[in-house]
């Protein structure tokens, strides 16, 4: 591969010819940095001058390998002499240099106007350079009358040359002097720039010219589509902290109510809630006995802000349910008391937001000193036994993400007795529970609890049609927010208890793992497994699963060949039977023409240029 530069123009001074040095062509040949210190190399052949009538021709090796061709004209009376060979030059030309003194008007006067008219006529995307060489000697202005020939011998203004520069898109240089920073690093670094990419425009060209000399001129073999895009599932956002910050409000399930010091009743909670977020509810509700915290402070907090009221006489108490009355805890901080729905509306939407339950707090004290004292009595409350309260700043704390006390917390009470007020009896086991986080988390569950339902009354509540581990990875997912089925399985049996329950985010979370599981399958996995992926495409239909389902149609398509030669593919309906074979990959008519081309190439015993 070679290079072919065009160099046109003198960049010889006028005023000093005697001292004039080696051109700038030649220096950068003799002088490249590349010729040391890289892998790559430029140099000079011992027969690399030969005298034309035209130009003088340069022959070297550029980057190890790449010959290098530069042919220079410095006179246009000689470049006129023999047009032919001029146009033909610069018509094959990859880098054409223009160069001129900037002390030598006449030389920029001789590019101006005879090279540039040329070089525009036969121009075709080919990169130029203009290089104004040499020390501006003199910056007196010229003389503007259109008569006097007085500015011949003047400088070559910096505005001229990138005016010219403009007319051709080129690229303008000033080397001051021949010198190695201004040859090998300035100019040199433009001319290698421009000649890699000359090198990728005849690599690309090569590479293109191949593939046509190379095309097959029999029957082509035929080609693979590629399969349709499968849809894609969006999964639902997350409604937990909501969902828990609502239970506050429609006081549903209430088993603990806070009193102020005069008996006045000031907010119902439920126990679940305020122990999963504090080990001083813990202590209060015996969830936890002192001995099992092992924190003087928590229980020094616990004794100085509650009490439990257990009188029979308390007032309100004959007007209560029978059965099992919400708990009845007196308030002993008035100051705390005041503050007490703002600072459980702050637990119950994750106990986070510092700056707001300070502000609310403010609004109702006015006294600062008021103020700190709820705020230093709400991070005792939170406060981790054995650790020493972190919780000093309210706005660095703000600016951390939420605790998410609940999806961590909770899951300490999941089917365990602490607390529970309600037993799922599930193939002649139990699973306790609590009513307040299943009316929290399920719509169903709550209309069960809290309409005219056995259920509502009862407390050993009968589940049927769902096997205890996948019930457990339900309530696991009421808890927590999460889940995570053993596999495909168990991913569709609780789809299915989602669907019984009407629990759409758990429902859409086991759609993404059916179908994340399926595509991390393997061919060979695909086609030896024992799972009956027509039957899952039945239960998805069955149980709503509309994007599970119609995931599930495409995948049988798109996999086609490993699916038709199992014996559930007939169990497909007529209509899912038409989709698959619509939307089939490989599609039926490219199996036909790659059987007619396997024909071709066998009987001309010839060889299959792709396979």
């Amino acid at each position: 591969m070679s290079i072919h530069i065009v160099a046109l123009g003198n960049e010889g001074d006028a005023f000093h010819q005697d001292n004039r040095p080696s051109g700038l062509i030649r220096t950068y040949l003799g002088r490249s940095p590349l010729v040391s210190g890289d892998e790559s190399s430029l140099l000079l052949n011992a027969t690399s001058t030969v005298a034309r009538p035209v130009f003088t021709e340069y022959q070297a090796s550029a980057f190890g390998n790449v010959k290098l061709v530069v042919h220079d004209c410095p006179v246009w009376d000689i470049f006129d002499s023999d047009w032919y060979t001029s146009r033909n030059l610069i018509g094959s030309a990859d880098i054409i240099v223009i160069k001129y003194n900037v002390n030598d008007k006449f030389s920029f006067h001789e590019v101006k106007d005879n090279y540039i008219p040329v070089i525009k006529r036969a121009l075709n995307s080919v990169p130029v350079i203009i290089a104004a060489v040499g020390t501006r000697q003199n910056e007196e202005l010229p003389c503007t009358c259109p008569l006097c020939t007085s500015d011949r011998g003047s400088c070559v203004s910096t505005t001229e040359g990138i005016h010219l520069a403009k007319e051709l898109g080129a690229t303008y240089l000033e080397l001051h002097s021949l010198d190695d920073f201004y040859i090998g690093k300035y100019f040199g670094g433009v001319l290698e720039y421009f000649m890699i990419q000359a090198l990728n425009q005849k690599t690309s060209e090569k590479m293109k010219k191949r593939k046509m000399n190379s095309s097959f001129h029999g029957i082509r073999p035929p080609q693979l589509e590629q399969p349709e895009k499968m849809p894609v599932l969006k999964a639902e956002a997350s409604h937990y902290n909501s969902d828990l910050n609502n239970l506050l409000f429609c006081c549903q399930c209430v088993d603990v109510v806070f009193y102020h010091p005069d008996l006045k009743e000031v907010i119902e909670a439920h126990k679940i809630v305020l122990c999963a977020v504090s080990h001083v509810f813990m202590l209060l509700f015996n969830v936890k006995s002192p001995t099992e915290i092992q924190d003087s402070s928590i229980i020094r907090t616990t004794q100085d802000l509650f009490a439990i009221n257990r009188d029979t006489a308390f007032p309100g108490a004959s007007q209560e349910s029978s059965g099992n009355p919400p708990l009845r805890v007196i308030v002993k901080d008035a100051l705390f008391c005041s503050c007490l729905s703002d600072i459980l509306r702050f637990i119950y939407s994750g106990a986070f937001q510092w700056e707001e339950l300070e502000e609310d707090i403010r609004k109702k004290l006015k006294d600062s000193g008021d103020v700190s004292n709820v705020i230093e009595k709400v991070k005792c409350i939170l406060k981790t036994p054995g650790k020493i309260n972190c919780l000093r700043n309210c706005k660095t704390y703000q600016a951390r993400k939420p605790l998410w006390f609940y999806n961590t917390s909770l899951k300490f009470f999941l089917n365990k007795p602490m607390l529970a007020d309600v037993v799922f009896e599930i193939q002649g086991t139990t699973v306790p529970a609590h009513r307040a986080i299943l009316v929290a988390r399920c719509e169903v569950m709550a209309a069960m609890f809290n309409g005219n339902y056995m259920e509502a009354k009862s407390v050993l509540i009968p589940v049927y049609g769902v096997s205890k581990e996948t019930f457990l990875s339900f309530l696991e997912y009421l808890y927590t927010d999460s889940c995570c089925p053993a596999g495909i399985f168990q991913a569709m049996c609780l789809l299915i208890c989602a669907e019984m329950y009407q629990v759409s985010r758990l429902q859409h979370i086991c759609e993404l793992f059916i179908i994340t599981q399926l595509q991390s399958m393997p061919s060979r996995e695909l086609a030896s497994m024992n799972l009956d992926i027509v039957d899952l495409l039945k239960k998805a239909k069955f149980h709503h699963s509309d994007c599970l389902s119609t995931w599930l149609l495409h995948f049988i398509a798109t996999n086609y060949l490993i699916f038709s030669q199992k014996p559930e593919f007939q169990d497909l309906s007529v209509e899912e039977r038409s989709f698959v074979e619509k939307h089939r990959w490989p599609s039926n008519m490219y199996l036909k023409q790659l059987a007619e081309y396997r024909k071709y190439i066998h009987s001309r015993k010839c060889r299959c240029l792709v396979m």
